[in-house]
């Protein structure tokens, strides 16, 4: 039975994480983690996540033995990420990582710790996202030539940072695809006399509000005809389970940097 850590128990996505490895036949919640100063400190992990008392207290990380676990699920804030790498390569326990909004010291962070453990790290765990991201990158080798390309998302208004980190995977992959550099070619959002819009743009428009779990559309627009790939989310649990998947697929790998498109196969289609 594999161990999970979970870090960040009492967030959104912790909770629901609980839940998820709860769930899971293959997997056990070896532990769940909050800040020091969390009002949750103590609580019990299955009745925070709202499916009853399973015996696990919500623990600070220092006061939990790592070493006992197998892989640790990290969706906590980027601020975060160093001290949990930190933690991680110290047990030399895997990590699966879907903390969002990094810079560019951050990315080189995890290219680091990468060479230490075994790291999973994506920006969307949806299953249904990374085969959007395939099939957007499959759409642009035919149509990125000559179509318009702009990638829409929508989130619930709480969400900290835009474009959503799914949108920027989305342009990377598309930018890569077509040999475009993103840091030159995107555009986020447009106002006033912007002029005719150059075809090797890649547009991002943000909309933000209500409950909206995350909902992403890729536009090629040509001419007469255009393509519409969209993915809509309606539950965060879709990315719990997809966490748990990645960190079972994780399980005994050697020291790299994944992504979820290794964890899915996808980069072999």
């Amino acid at each position: 039975m594999l161990q999970i850590g979970i870090l960040g128990a009492s967030g959104r996505m912790g909770r629901n994480l609980i839940d998820a490895v709860t769930q899971d036949t293959q997997t056990r919640l070896h532990s769940a983690a909050v800040r020091a100063e969390s009002h949750f400190l103590n609580a019990d992990a299955g009745e925070l996540a709202g499916i009853g008392n399973i015996g696990i207290p919500l623990q600070t990380q220092s006061s939990i033995v790592y070493p006992e676990c197998d892989v640790l699920i990290d969706f906590t804030l980027p601020d975060a990420l160093a001290a949990n790498l930190e933690l991680a390569i110290a047990s030399q326990t895997g990590i699966v990582i879907g903390t969002t909004g990094l810079n560019d010291a951050q990315l080189a962070l995890l290219d680091n710790a990468a060479t230490q453990i075994p790291i999973v790290f994506a920006a969307n765990y949806s299953v249904g996202v990374n085969l959007l991201i395939k099939l957007s990158q499959q759409t642009a080798k035919i149509m990125g030539d000559t179509a318009d390309i702009e990638i829409i998302e929508t989130h619930h208004r709480h969400k900290i940072d835009a474009p959503s980190g799914t949108a920027l995977a989305l342009g990377h992959g598309i930018a890569d695809t077509l040999g475009r550099d993103l840091s030159t070619d995107a555009v986020y959002g447009r106002e006033g006399h912007t002029g005719e819009r150059p075809q090797q743009q890649i547009g991002f428009a943000t909309v933000r509000g209500g409950d909206v779990v995350g909902d992403h559309t890729v536009l090629f627009a040509e001419l007469g005809e255009r393509i519409e790939l969209t993915h809509k989310a309606s539950s965060r649990m879709t990315f719990a389970k997809g966490a748990v998947r990645a960190a079972k697929w994780l399980a005994n790998k050697p020291n790299g940097l994944y992504s979820m498109m290794d964890v899915l196969s996808l980069n072999d289609l």
